[in-house]
């Protein structure tokens, strides 16, 4: 076991909430929120205007923003309610009706979209803290065999994304999504890769670790292979290629291996030091053993966070995976999420269309299924129309390379 002294990284301490926003959803999963001209409507995002919180100690919703209250009726429906808004029920898009729609109130973000959005623009960083509702994270420890499920073995030969459908639920997590896309300046954002878990064991002292870099399409830092500096070093201002979005599964604490970085190295348009120890030279055999770990002194940080978070943050911040020195694994689960104009690191397409082919995407609302294919299928656009872009296995053949259908 590694000596704790050497692990001088300063920890930035994102703490969980004592209370959480709640989201209304109708039943194709739109969201309840209200217009400019206060009016209550129909969204298919999540920014402040669909954020409500319960009236403690009554059947009441008031909107955050406009302070707009909703009175709650009982319906003969499992988690759903009718509403009222000045003693008028309310339809299926919002507007007044002679008899209501169902509504289901969900788990909803700690703070309001906007205050997430200013940190994430001043920082190139933000924490969303336990925002993923509490089912479908026991769900994700169950299938990741964390937690409770220690003892299991967690099976690698299945995407996660079609073990289960709380993986398209986190996908889909709107507040995420609408702060990528303001943070990207794009509508059209794509995951590079089908979303994949990050199992950290206790350390046995012995193992490599990963070393610094930035993440996917930039991955400077990460040398000896064919994606060498996807992009180019640059330093542009506003030009974003990429964000990270990380879901801990597990608590992340400094002990267990939460996640280190440089934060605000984003700005620097380089590369980690060499000093510092890449993400390339780590992985050779006994480095470990004869020039000891990547940098862990203080100019690092880490971000500690409860389970259930979301830390979302710039590709180009340079980090590196964690030592866990407890007795216990940690989980998170990975997704680099680009702009639909940068190619993905791996094809989306085949775990996506077993998914829709199978009973996990009934368990989806209509605009979950809507953003889940949104993400995952990468287009064309052009004279044609709209067109997929997936792998063709014969070219592939051709290249010498190798299909996702024959590695499965």
């Amino acid at each position: 076991m590694v000596k704790d002294e050497i692990f001088q990284e300063r920890v930035v301490r994102v703490e969980k909430s004592s209370a959480h926003f709640t989201l209304l959803r109708n039943a194709t999963g739109e969201f309840l929120g209200v217009s400019d001209t206060n009016e209550p409507s129909v969204y298919d995002y999540v920014d402040d205007k669909a954020i409500w919180k319960q009236v403690e100690g009554k059947n009441t919703y008031r909107h955050v923003v406009t302070e707009i209250q909703l009175e709650t009726e009982a319906a003969d429906v499992e988690n759903g309610c009718y509403l009222r808004h000045q003693g008028n029920l309310l339809a299926s898009d919002g507007s007044v009706a002679s008899e209501g729609s169902v509504f289901s109130a969900g788990h909803g973000p700690a703070h309001l979209p906007s205050e997430y959005l200013e940190s994430f623009k001043e920082n190139g960083w933000v924490c969303l803290p336990s925002i993923v509702a509490p089912d479908i994270l026991e769900e994700l420890e169950r299938v990741s065999c964390t937690g409770r499920w220690e003892a299991e073995t967690y099976q690698r030969s299945v995407p996660p994304l079609n073990e289960t459908a709380a993986v398209a639920k986190i996908i889909t997590e709107p507040v995420s999504l609408w702060l990528m896309r303001q943070y990207m300046k794009t509508h059209e954002i794509r995951l590079g890769h089908s979303p994949g878990f990050a199992i950290l064991a206790p350390d046995d002292g012995k193992r490599n670790v990963q070393g610094w870099h930035s993440d996917f399409p930039y991955l400077w830092g990460i040398a000896g292979s064919e994606a060498v500096n996807r992009i180019p070093v640059h330093q542009v201002d506003g030009l974003v290629m990429g964000v990270q979005r990380n879901l801990c599964v597990s608590e992340f604490r400094k002990e267990n291996g939460a996640t280190c970085f440089k934060l605000g190295s984003h700005t620097l348009g380089q590369g980690p030091p060499i000093e510092w120890i890449n993400g390339n030279t780590s992985r050779q055999n006994g480095f470990r053993e004869s020039k000891g770990l990547p940098y862990t002194g203080p100019e690092a940080d880490v971000i500690e966070a409860p389970p259930g978070s979301y830390i979302v943050y710039d590709s180009r911040i340079w980090h590196r995976a964690g030592v866990n020195r407890t007795e216990r694994k940690r989980a998170a689960m990975l997704q680099a999420v680009i702009p639909m104009f940068i190619m993905p690191f791996m094809d989306t397409s085949r775990p996506y269309k077993d998914f829709i082919h199978s009973p996990l995407a009934d368990e989806l609302t209509e605009l979950e299924r809507k953003e889940l294919e949104a993400v995952m299928v990468n287009k064309m656009v052009g004279p044609a129309g709209h067109l997929a872009i997936t792998v063709d296995e014969e070219l592939t053949d051709r290249i010498g390379g190798h299909s996702y259908a024959r590695r499965r």
